[in-house]
C-alpha cells in the first residue's frame, strides 16, 4: 500500500479520510471478466493508495456478482486498510419485500450483501435512490439500526435531491448517526449538483463522493474522432449513440488541447476538474485494466488550475453548447 501516491481528503465533518481517487465497482466486476485480470486491478488499487472501494447490491451482471467477486479476491489481512461501501433500494429478488427503502428490504439486501462480500461489516451503506413510497423516517431509522447492529459504520444516500438530503441529514443527527456523504453524479458535461447540493452538503457538514466523474467515458480520448467500435456507446452499454453529438465531440476537443498543454490526458484533466472544489471528497473511477487505472489516478499528480484555465473550460462549453 503506498498511502504517499495521493491525498487523502476528511469526509465531511467526520473522522474518515478517503482518497482522492476511489475504485468504483459498477463495471468490470461480474461474471463474464477473467478473475485474474480483476484480482490485478484490485492489487493494482492498493498500490496507488487507494483504499475506498465502492459497490452496490445490483453490480454485476449477474445483480449481486460485483460484491461477490470482490469477496472472492479481496485480501482479508488488509480489511482494516480499506472502506468497503455497498447501496441499497435496487430490485433484487420477485414480491414485495425485493426492492425499495422499508426497513424490511433495506435489512435483508444488506444481510445478503454481506454474505456475498464475506464481510461482517460494510463501512458505509448507502440509500442508492430516493424511495417517494417509504416515509423518509423509517429509511433513516433502519440507517441508524445498521449502525447500532454492527452492519455498518456509517451511512449515506445517493441521487437525493438537496431537499431530501437536508431532511435527512437533520433526522439522522437527531438519532445520533450523523449522515455521512452524499454520492452524485458529477461531471465536465453533468454540473448540476454546483447548484444548490454543494451548497447542502457544505452546511450540514457531509462528504460529496462523486460517480461518473469522466461521464461514461466521453471525457477521455477514446471519442476524439468519433465513436470507436469496441466503446461502450457503440453497444449502448450506459452511454448511448445518442450522447456523443457533434456539440459534446467538440467540447472534448478544446479539452484535449488545454489538457496537453497541462501535460495530462482529457481524462486526467476532467478528474482534476472535479476535485477542484474542496466540497468533493473523492472521485470514483473505474477500470477495466492496472493500466488504466493507474493512468487515472495520476490526474492527482496536476490538481492546480489558473483561473484563465478554468474560464478556457466554461467558454468551451458555452461555445459548443454543453452545460456550464
Amino acid at each position: 500500500m503506498d498511502y504517499e501516491r495521493q491525498p487523502y481528503r476528511r469526509c465531511g465533518r467526520s473522522g474518515l479520510l478517503l482518497p482522492a481517487v476511489s475504485l468504483g465497482l459498477w463495471h468490470n466486476f461480474g461474471e463474464g471478466k477473467p478473475l485474474d485480470g480483476q484480482r490485478a486491478i484490485l492489487h493494482k488499487a492498493f498500490d496507488l493508495g487507494i483504499t475506498h472501494f465502492d459497490i452496490a447490491d445490483r453490480y454485476g451482471p449477474p445483480l449481486g456478482a460485483a460484491e461477490a467477486t470482490f469477496g472472492r479476491i479481496f485480501p482479508r489481512s488488509l480489511r482494516d486498510e480499506a472502506v468497503v461501501t455497498t447501496k441499497g433500494r435496487n430490485p433484487m429478488w420477485d414480491g414485495p419485500y425485493g426492492k425499495g427503502n422499508s426497513r424490511k428490504h433495506l435489512l435483508a439486501t444488506l444481510d445478503r450483501s454481506l454474505a456475498r462480500l464475506g464481510l461482517d461489516y460494510v463501512d458505509i451503506f448507502y440509500l442508492h435512490h430516493e424511495d417517494p413510497d417509504t416515509p423518509l423516517e423509517e429509511q433513516v431509522a433502519t440507517l441508524d439500526h445498521m449502525v447500532r447492529t454492527g452492519r455498518a459504520l456509517y451511512v449515506g444516500v445517493s441521487n437525493f435531491s438537496p431537499e431530501r438530503t437536508a431532511e435527512a441529514a437533520r433526522l439522522l443527527r437527531a438519532l445520533g448517526t450523523p449522515l455521512l456523504v452524499h454520492q452524485p453524479s458529477y461531471s465536465l458535461l453533468n454540473r448540476r449538483i454546483e447548484q444548490s447540493l454543494l451548497g447542502v452538503l457544505e452546511q450540514e457538514g457531509v462528504g460529496c463522493v462523486v460517480y461518473s466523474p469522466l461521464a461514461q467515458g466521453l471525457l477521455t480520448d477514446r471519442y476524439l474522432n468519433g465513436i470507436p467500435a469496441d466503446s461502450r456507446a457503440a453497444e449502448g452499454r450506459f452511454l448511448t449513440p445518442e450522447r456523443v453529438t457533434p456539440e459534446v465531440l467538440t467540447f472534448v476537443r478544446a479539452l484535449s488541447e488545454l489538457a496537453t498543454s497541462r501535460g495530462q490526458t482529457v481524462a486526467q484533466l476532467a478528474l482534476a476538474w472535479a476535485l477542484r472544489d474542496p466540497r468533493i471528497t473523492s472521485v470514483l473511477v473505474g477500470a477495466s485494466s492496472p493500466e488504466q487505472l493507474e493512468a487515472n489516478v495520476a490526474a492527482v499528480d496536476r490538481l492546480d488550475f489558473t483561473d484563465d484555465e478554468l474560464t478556457a473550460i466554461d467558454r468551451a462549453a458555452k461555445e459548443a453548447g454543453v452545460e456550464a
